[in-house]
């Protein structure tokens, strides 16, 4: 069983930068494939960025450039780092930890971009 917390979240004005963290329990951290995914309301859930175990990373298009994943297996956590944040990255961002044949999911944290 693994838990993950992601924290981080919160209100931002256009073009500014949040960070999200997401600690996860457990000693098995660094054989993890972890990923943020988002949802805004009335839309699917999508990925967001994901991390391998060894480190490559692959983004969505629309967060490109702006969107930086990374880890920290002394810390068990992933994080985010969001830039030049549009109204349009608004959603609520989740973090998912994904072993063979299972993928855990965090609560969530909510992310408003707005003026």
């Amino acid at each position: 069983q693994v838990q993950l917390v992601e924290s981080g979240g919160g209100l931002v004005q256009p073009g500014g930068s949040l960070r999200l963290s997401c600690a996860a329990s457990g000693s098995g951290f660094r054989l993890y494939a972890m990923a943020w995914y988002r949802q805004a309301p009335t839309k699917q859930r999508e990925l967001v960025a994901r991390i391998a175990s060894g480190g490559s990373t692959n983004y969505a298009d629309s967060v490109k450039g702006r969107f930086t994943i990374s880890r920290d297996n002394d810390k068990n956590t992933v994080y985010l780092q969001m830039n030049s944040l549009k109204p349009e990255d608004t959603a609520v961002y989740y973090c998912t930890a994904a072993i063979p044949l299972y993928t855990y999911w965090g609560q969530g944290t909510q992310v408003t971009v707005s003026s």
